[in-house]
């Protein structure tokens, strides 16, 4: 089956890929999955991120994901940023099953993993937010926190201050919330319950003494080792969850703080499957500063394209082809 862009994103909505990421999770810390692989590759003016991995229960699937990510693609070419493809295959005999865009996929499943962390490690009661990164993936981070906190007010923070003010006037009349443009980022943030940080930066901008207490700090711009969002030594200030420990000692906030000798891996917490599992405690105190390493697997991938891919089956969408197909 072949499924373009259109065709994914008619597929799932916000809470699908709510349920579908904490499942994948759960089914991680339980033991549910297949092995997860990860493996980056530079080029000249951008890198590639192949991701792989995929769920067992109730039917095992596999996915790998190839993911481009050029930063001056829409400047230079009118082109994504990032964009990529997703294979899934059939985990019991290899066939493979449907071949599909992965931008939509990408863009939902890192929004709602933030959603989800958030749900255990953010104040329940968090009515605001600061966004780092005013492009495609702040804006569905906004989305999807607003779906799991009762968010009320948005600050828009973006190196480009044209970016901030255009976020903040469309998303504070598509959420009725107010949203307002800032270029000082530590008064948004010191007003802030949640800061998410969603850029390509390659040196950190948000800085220990800007987090107040409390905050739940969601850093997912560090999914290579060359790029940074957040202070190393905010790392050792709160409680670190990881989506997943060993990708995030090669790739994520985690691997900058190892790398600077400030914390080590047995001072995470935990991943993000040990808490919802209860194996792990989520937040403990209302000034206790919670911070999610996202670095995004393949299982979340996977397990959203295998979503996509019943939901395809069932409506009768995508194209129809036989990979084996005899000429």
């Amino acid at each position: 089956m072949l499924l373009n862009r259109e065709d994914v994103t008619s597929l799932l909505q916000l809470d699908d890929y709510v349920e579908v990421v904490e499942n994948a999770f759960r089914a991680y810390a339980e033991g549910e999955t297949l092995d997860l692989g990860l493996l980056h590759v530079d080029a000249p003016d951008g890198e590639f991120h192949i991701k792989a991995g995929g769920p067992e229960k109730p039917r095992t699937y596999f996915g790998v994901k190839v993911n481009a990510g050029f930063f001056q693609n829409r400047k230079r070419f009118g082109l994504p940023n990032i964009q990529g493809t997703i294979i899934l295959c059939d985990g019991d005999n290899g066939y493979p099953l449907a071949f599909m865009d992965s931008t939509a996929i990408t863009i939902n499943r890192t929004g709602a993993t933030t959603a989800v962390a958030a749900k255990y490690l953010a104040r329940p009661e968090s009515r605001s937010v600061t966004i780092c990164g005013c492009g495609t993936q702040g804006r569905i981070q906004l989305r999807h926190l607003k779906g799991i906190l009762p968010i009320e007010l948005a600050y828009a923070f973006d190196f480009e201050a044209s970016v901030a003010e255009g976020f903040a006037s469309d998303m504070s009349r598509e959420l009725e919330i107010e949203v307002r443009a800032v270029t000082d980022l530590g008064s948004a943030t010191k007003k802030s319950d949640v800061c998410v940080s969603c850029t390509p930066a390659k040196e950190y901008f948000l800085k220990l003494e800007d987090v107040p207490p409390g905050m739940f700090v969601a850093a997912i711009g560090a999914d290579s080792p060359g790029k940074q969002e957040i202070d190393p030594r905010l790392m050792a200030s709160g409680t670190v969850v990881v989506d997943i420990l060993s990708q995030c000692a090669e790739v994520g906030e985690l691997h900058h703080a190892i790398e600077a000798k400030i914390i080590d891996r047995d001072r995470v917490h935990g991943e993000l499957g040990e808490v919802i599992v209860g194996r792990k405690p989520g937040r403990t105190s209302s000034d206790e500063i919670t911070i999610f390493d996202s670095t995004g697997t393949g299982l979340q991938d996977a397990a959203a394209a295998a979503a996509t891919y019943e939901r395809a089956l069932e409506s009768g969408k995508g194209t129809y082809f036989d990979f084996f197909a005899s000429a």
